[in-house]
């Protein structure tokens, strides 16, 4: 079972969520961080998490 999250979110970030009225918050966010981690390099193209390089 996965347990719920509670984030706290800035002002801005709530004004954000407000874009995607209609649309669960959490699916919102997963998608940003999703998102964020491919553009940081952090996915490759099939969606899978880069083994770390030390």
């Amino acid at each position: 079972m996965i347990r719920p999250l509670t984030v706290r979110l800035t002002p801005e970030t709530s004004r954000l969520l407000r874009l995607y009225r209609g649309q669960a918050p959490a699916t919102v966010l997963a998608r940003a961080v999703r998102l964020l981690a491919t553009a940081d390099g952090h996915l490759d193209p099939a969606g899978n998490v880069k083994p770390r390089r030390l």
